[in-house]
């Protein structure tokens, strides 16, 4: 077993000579562990939210993401019912001292509070609560569905 590390960002020639056999590697992994259709995108399996009740993408998926919390929170650290309702998750992972600002020499999401989730077949696996700040990205929280521990959402979350 060979391991290389190749720079994507710029990108290295030795990145550019191997993104297409890299891409189908990805993506014989995508059908056969994920069972996704050859074709099938996945530029939207990972969306960047901004915490924001005025947002239409956050508010409907809302009741999504903090029914997965809970499950999470009583799963995986043994939280009662009570501890991990809407207004707690509100409360933990909503409310950001942090203001939106979208200077125009700052990235096209702007700064703030995100929630950056992972979905598949329709529906949110897991949610990394982060702030995206002029001169860091800061993980927050993470919660993903227990069901799906094995993909080990957590590091990916930190690698990605």
């Amino acid at each position: 077993l060979k391991v290389r590390v190749v720079r994507s960002s710029p990108p290295s020639s030795q990145f550019k000579a191997t993104l297409q056999e890299s891409y189908q590697v990805y993506k014989r992994y995508q059908m056969v562990i994920h069972k996704d259709p050859p074709d099938k995108p996945t530029i939207n399996q990972v969306r960047l939210v901004p915490v924001s009740f005025e947002d239409p993408q956050f508010k409907s998926s809302f009741n999504q993401s903090a029914t997965l919390f809970a499950k999470y929170q009583m799963a995986v650290h043994k939280d009662t019912p009570s501890e991990c309702g809407e207004n707690e998750f509100t409360r933990f992972l909503c409310d950001s001292p942090l203001e939106a600002e979208n200077p125009p020499n700052g990235p096209e999401c702007g700064y703030g509070s995100f929630h950056q989730q992972y979905w598949l077949d329709g529906k949110i696996i897991a949610v990394g609560v982060i702030d995206i700040l002029p001169y860091c990205v800061s993980s927050v929280y993470l919660y993903y569905d227990p069901d799906y521990s094995f993909l080990s959402l957590g590091v990916y979350s930190a690698l990605r």
